[in-house]
């Protein structure tokens, strides 16, 4: 009987640096041969090391709210990921808000110190609410990226849509979660930062941070057509409790006391920030310029609980719906709660979930999902234009 000595096993393989994770070469697998009647193994290929070289970016967040903290704690829980798989490094710059004042230090800033407003740092800039100017904030933080979250002003878009001008004329990726600018302002935005060699990026504007923009990006040359779906999850909820015996009173408190809805929810009561979105479609998605007052805007002022039981009941609830259809002239909009047949998919959207529903000169129809989504959701939608518009910037 033949007996072949046992090969010492080979070295482990040194732990690669973790700037290399995103293309470190794989390494085959050996090969074997025979000598002299040994079974020996060849050594195996070294690895090729691809170092991922790391660009740093200063980020200024204007308006610091919910959405704006929410993504600061988001990006100090990625950037080890930002970092080893994208070449991401970021140090924050400047905030500003109503409340604080427009704050800026090129050497970085800590945002959780800020918020309680300790003596400024020597090399840190600071204004009070009234004299600040977001041009010289910007230029102060030597700003990268802006994060727009300010309030939305449905009937102009301003002071949102000055705010992203200055950002893409500075220089300026401008990231927002406002959708003012979009309705209001997009064709100009849009071909200032193409001239400026920028991104003007807004995916958290329509469904939290579902990637509706982007999805297109990915398909050109292909035609919308128009589209149907709930966008508005205030509403949404407010609907499913008076169809459980509230009234609307009582419904809009308990919305407003889980937080789904503002102190003043007038915008979406009546169908306000529901006819935004369908405009910001519109706008981007379809490239067909269309006014707010252009879209047909009914509320849901005028249901009563009986209306909605005896309708639920029947296999018909009522549910506010967003419309859009291309046609000759134009497009043809409407914002209003219909009676939506109980076994289709748009009937089951409960609470706070959204549902848009896409039909194109290719795909039939589209259908995106979201499902009872939180601030994270708005943050990440944020984040995801971030990594588009700095790994783009090469």
């Amino acid at each position: 009987m033949l007996r072949l000595p046992l090969v010492a096993p080979a070295p482990p393989a040194e732990t690669l640096p973790a700037t290399s994770l995103r293309s470190a070469g794989r390494v085959a697998p050996a090969s074997r041969r025979l000598s002299r009647g040994h079974l020996a193994l060849a050594p195996a290929p070294q690895a090729v090391v691809e170092e991922i070289p790391i660009r740093h970016h200063n980020l200024c967040f204007l308006g610091f709210g919910n959405v704006n903290r929410t993504l600061v704690r988001l990006l100090a829980d990625r950037e080890p990921e930002l970092r080893d798989r994208h070449g991401i490094a970021f140090r924050i710059t400047g905030i500003a808000s109503r409340r604080l004042g427009w704050i800026a230090d090129p050497n970085g800033l800590d945002p959780d110190a800020r918020v309680a407003r300790p003596p400024s740092a020597a090399n840190s800039w600071e204004s009070d609410r009234k004299s600040g100017s977001v041009r010289e904030w910007l230029a102060a933080a030597r700003a990268d990226v802006l994060f727009e979250a300010t309030s939305l002003n449905v009937q102009t878009g301003q002071p949102a849509v000055d705010h992203i001008r200055a950002a893409l004329e500075d220089g300026a990726h401008t990231i927002t979660a406002n959708k003012g600018p979009i309705v209001h302002a997009y064709r100009e935005l849009r071909d200032l930062a193409r001239a400026r060699g920028k991104k003007f990026l807004f995916e958290s504007t329509v469904m939290d941070g579902v990637p509706i923009f982007s999805l297109f990006e990915q398909m050109p040359a292909i035609h919308l057509q128009g589209f149907h779906g709930i966008l508005n999850s205030t509403t949404n909820v407010i609907l499913s409790e008076m169809e459980n015996g509230l009234t609307f009173d009582e419904a809009l408190k308990k919305a407003q006391e889980l937080g789904i809805a503002e102190t003043d929810a007038t915008h979406d009561i009546d169908g306000w920030d529901a006819a935004v979105k369908t405009a910001a479609l519109i706008t981007v998605l379809m490239d067909i310029p269309v006014r707010l007052e252009d879209i047909e805007r009914e509320g849901i002022r005028d249901l009563t609980p009986n209306a909605l039981r005896n309708a639920k009941r029947d296999g018909w609830p009522y549910k506010l719906v967003c419309r859009a259809s291309r046609k000759p002239s134009g497009v043809q909009a409407s914002v209003r709660p219909e009676k939506v047949l109980s076994t289709q998919p748009m009937a089951r959207i409960a609470g706070t979930s959204s549902y848009a529903y896409f039909e194109t000169d290719i795909f039939p129809g589209l259908a995106i999902t979201e499902e009872n989504p939180g601030l994270y959701a708005t943050a990440y939608g944020l984040l995801g234009d971030f990594v588009r518009a700095v790994t783009t910037d090469k």
